[in-house]
Formats: C-alpha cells, structure tokens, sequence
C-alpha cells in the first residue's frame, strides 16, 4: 500500500488514522501541536526531529499536506526579512476537525509545556521561533 493517500476526503477514516500515526508523520503533528504559534518553519521541524533527516522531514510534512492534515502557509512579500523563514507549517481546519475526532488531540496541552521547557534550543532556532508568522491563520 502506497503512503501517499492524496486527497484526505477520499480516504477512509480508519487507513487516514492510520497514515497520520506512522511514527514520523505524528511527530511532526505533535511538533506543530507543540510550537507557540502552532505554526513551525521547516528548519524548526528538522531540529525538533534530529534523529531523522531533513529530507524524511520535509517528505512526510509533503504527504500531510496531500492528505490535508496540514498547509503550507507563507508571509507576504513585503512581511519577509532576510535571515528568518516565510514559509511554514499548521494544521488545516479539516486536520484539526479530524485528528480531534479521533482523540489525536488530547495531548496538546501537555505538548505545548513540554516545548516550553526546552532550555537548549539553538540560537538560530529561538530566532526562528519568534519569527513573523502570517496573520489570521
């Protein structure tokens, strides 16, 4: 069975739950989940994920946005600055409908104070946390 489900409204509920719990796949919702602004550049994905390589990062978050769990959303021309990201990553309305559906949520607070206790988080990766994110997503 191929990974890539494509549209995720074609997809059965049980094959989709299946998709988004591949150990990968969930991690990076649950980095999502866990960022401040529920909307993290893909550097801050690949760090957050050390143990897999940057292009198995930006694979899956690939298959999560064909599937609709997740959107790819950028700053604005006139929004970017030089030195920090513009594009990054959330869940859609649909992700989020579903995942909580499922019960994929109940952790999110929990996610969320487990990031804030990280306390060796690299400069570059600070920098990018506090970033300008797109308004109104």
């Amino acid at each position: 069975m191929d990974d890539c489900l494509g549209n995720g409204e074609n997809t059965a509920p049980r094959e989709l739950i299946h998709f988004v719990t591949q150990q990968t796949r969930f991690a990076l919702i649950n980095n999502i989940l866990q960022h401040p602004e529920q909307l993290p550049s893909m550097y801050e994905l690949e760090e957050l994920n050390p143990s897999v390589s940057d292009a198995t990062v930006y694979k899956h978050i690939q298959k999560l946005i064909d599937a609709g769990i997740v959107k790819e959303v950028a700053l604005d021309d006139d929004q970017r600055r030089q030195g920090y990201p513009w594009k990054f990553y959330g869940l859609t309305e649909e992700g989020r409908e579903f995942l909580e559906e499922h019960n994929l949520l109940a952790a999110e607070e929990t996610l969320q104070q487990i990031y804030d206790t990280i306390s060796d988080k690299p400069e570059k990766m600070v920098k990018y946390e506090n970033a300008p994110r797109p308004d109104g997503v």
